[in-house]
C-alpha cells in the first residue's frame, strides 16, 4: 500500500499525482475541499506549463468533453433569469476547466490510473465504515434496536447525511470502485489478497444497498452481471462469473423484498414514481413533474428557455398543477434529458446526447470496463436526477470524463517508472482491462 504514495517521477509530477489523489479522496464529502485542492492544482498546473502542450489544446474531444459547459454559457444570453442562468454557468465552469488542466499537465494519467483508484476505493470503503459507525452511534446514544438501521431513518439520504452527500452522487462513486475492485479481485492469484479485496467489495455493497439509490443500484446490477465478464473473461469463466453474479443478485433482490424499508424504497416508490396519481400530502410523483416540464418544452422545444431558467418555470408551474410537494420543496425536474430540452432546446439535448454517445463509442472501443461503466451510470442517472445541476453531481462528470479519457493514452516522460515491489501497489498498476 506504501507504493501508492512512492513514485519514481519529477517532482512537479509527484506534486501533480498527490495533487489528483487527494481531489479523488474529497469527492465523498464537502465541496469545500474539492474546491480548495482543485484550485491549488489548478495553480500549479498553471506554473509548470509547458508551451508546447498549450498549443495543441485546441482538439475536438476536448471541445466535445467541455459541451455541457458551452450549452449553458450560450443560452444564458436569452435567458429568461439572467442571475440564475450566469449561476448555472459558474457551477458548470469545471466541465471547461477539468480537460484543460489534464491536457496541459505533464503527468501521465495512464501510467498512474490503477493506483489513484486503488486509493479513491480505499477511502471509499473507509466513507461506509465511517457512515455505519456513526449510525451504531445515534442508535446506541438513543437506545434504538438494531433492526432500525434497516429502516427509512437510517437509509438513503438519511445515511449519507453526516458526510453531507446525495445518495445518489455518492452511490455513483462507490459504484465505480466496486467495480475496479471486482476487477482486481478477478485477476488476482494470491488468496489473502483475494480475501482482502472481498472484504472491500462486501463493504461497498452494503453500502449501496444502505444509501438504496435505484437509478445506480439496477445499471450497476446489469453492468457487474455482464458488463464485466464481457470485458474482462472469455470462454467458460465468462458464462460462470455470469450464472454466479445473476444468482447472486437474485439473492440480494431477494433480500430486498423481505426488507419492509427497501422493498417500499425500491419497489413501492418506483412504481409511485412511475405513476401520475400523487399521494394526498406527501411527494408529487417524478411522472406527474416531468409532464409539467414536457408541457413548457412545448411552448420552447428549438432554442429553451436559457440556462438558469428551470427552477423559476417549474416552481411556478408545479404551483398551477397542484403539485404542491414539488413546489414548497423547490424541485426540479429530476430528469437531465428533459432539463437540456427545457433549458437549451432539441439543440442542446443533441449536444448532450452526442457526448455521451462519444464517449460510450470511446470507452468501447478501448475496451475500457470503467470509462465503459461510466459512461452507462451518467446515462441512467440522467433520466432521474439533474445531476449537472449540483455541485457534486458536476464534478462527477467533469472529473471523471476526461480523466478516463485522457488515461487512455500515455504521455512521453522522461523518466520511467520503478517496479513496485509491494504487492498491493504492483496489483493496482496492472492494466484494468484486458480484450475479451
Amino acid at each position: 500500500m506504501s507504493g501508492l504514495f512512492k513514485i519514481n517521477d519529477t517532482i512537479p509530477n509527484k506534486i501533480s499525482y498527490y495533487h489528483i489523489m487527494l481531489l479523488m479522496a474529497t469527492l465523498p464529502f464537502d465541496m469545500f475541499y474539492s474546491h480548495v485542492i482543485l484550485i491549488s492544482y489548478s495553480l500549479h498546473t498553471i506554473i509548470n506549463l509547458r508551451s508546447e502542450r498549450f498549443k495543441s489544446l485546441f482538439k475536438w474531444r476536448i471541445l466535445i468533453l467541455q459541451s455541457a459547459f458551452f450549452i449553458s454559457l450560450l443560452t444564458v444570453i436569452y435567458a429568461t433569469n439572467t442571475s440564475q442562468g450566469f449561476n448555472e454557468v459558474g457551477k458548470r465552469s469545471v466541465i471547461f476547466l477539468f480537460p484543460v488542466l489534464f491536457f496541459l499537465n505533464p503527468l501521465d494519467l495512464k501510467k498512474y490510473r490503477s493506483q489513484l483508484f486503488l486509493s479513491f476505493s480505499m477511502i471509499c470503503c473507509v466513507t461506509i465504515v465511517y457512515l455505519y459507525l456513526d449510525a451504531l452511534i445515534t442508535v446506541r446514544h438513543y437506545g434504538l434496536p438494531l433492526s432500525i438501521l434497516f429502516s427509512s431513518a437510517f437509509t438513503n439520504h438519511n445515511f449519507s447525511e453526516p458526510i453531507n452527500m446525495h445518495a445518489t452522487f455518492f452511490s455513483m462513486q462507490l459504484a465505480l470502485c466496486l467495480i475496479y475492485l471486482i476487477s482486481l479481485f478477478l485477476k488476482e492469484q494470491v488468496l489473502k489478497v483475494k480475501l482482502f479485496y472481498v472484504a472491500c467489495i462486501g463493504t461497498l455493497i452494503i453500502g449501496l444497498i444502505q444509501l438504496s439509490s435505484k437509478s445506480v443500484c439496477i445499471p450497476l446490477a446489469a453492468i457487474v452481471t455482464f458488463v464485466v465478464p464481457y470485458f474482462l473473461l472469455t470462454g467458460i469463466a465468462r458464462r460462470r462469473f455470469i450464472y454466479i453474479a445473476a444468482s447472486l443478485c437474485i439473492l440480494m433482490a431477494a433480500g430486498v423484498l423481505s426488507s419492509g424499508t427497501l422493498r417500499d424504497r425500491y419497489i413501492t416508490q418506483l412504481t409511485e414514481d412511475l405513476s401520475t396519481t400523487n399521494r394526498p400530502h406527501l411527494e408529487d410523483s417524478r411522472l406527474s413533474r416531468w409532464h409539467v416540464t414536457v408541457d413548457l418544452i412545448a411552448k420552447k422545444p428549438i432554442l429553451g428557455y436559457g440556462a438558469g431558467s428551470e427552477m423559476p418555470l417549474l416552481h411556478d408551474n408545479f404551483f398551477k398543477n397542484k403539485l404542491y410537494s414539488s413546489f414548497i420543496n423547490n424541485l426540479n425536474a429530476h430528469n437531465q434529458y428533459l432539463s437540456f430540452l427545457l433549458k437549451s432546446g432539441i439543440m442542446g439535448l443533441l449536444l448532450y446526447t452526442g457526448t455521451l454517445a462519444f464517449g460510450i463509442r470511446i470507452s468501447y472501443q478501448k475496451r475500457d470496463l470503467l470509462f465503459f461503466s461510466f459512461m452507462i451510470i451518467v446515462v441512467a442517472v440522467s433520466f432521474s436526477e439533474n445531476f449537472l445541476d449540483v455541485d457534486k453531481g458536476i464534478i462527477y462528470y467533469a472529473f471523471f470524463f476526461p480523466f478516463f479519457l485522457f488515461s487512455g493514452e500515455q504521455k512521453t516522460t522522461r523518466q520511467k517508472t520503478k517496479k513496485q515491489h509491494n504487492y498491493l501497489a504492483a496489483l493496482a498498476t496492472k492494466e484494468l482491462v484486458t480484450p475479451s
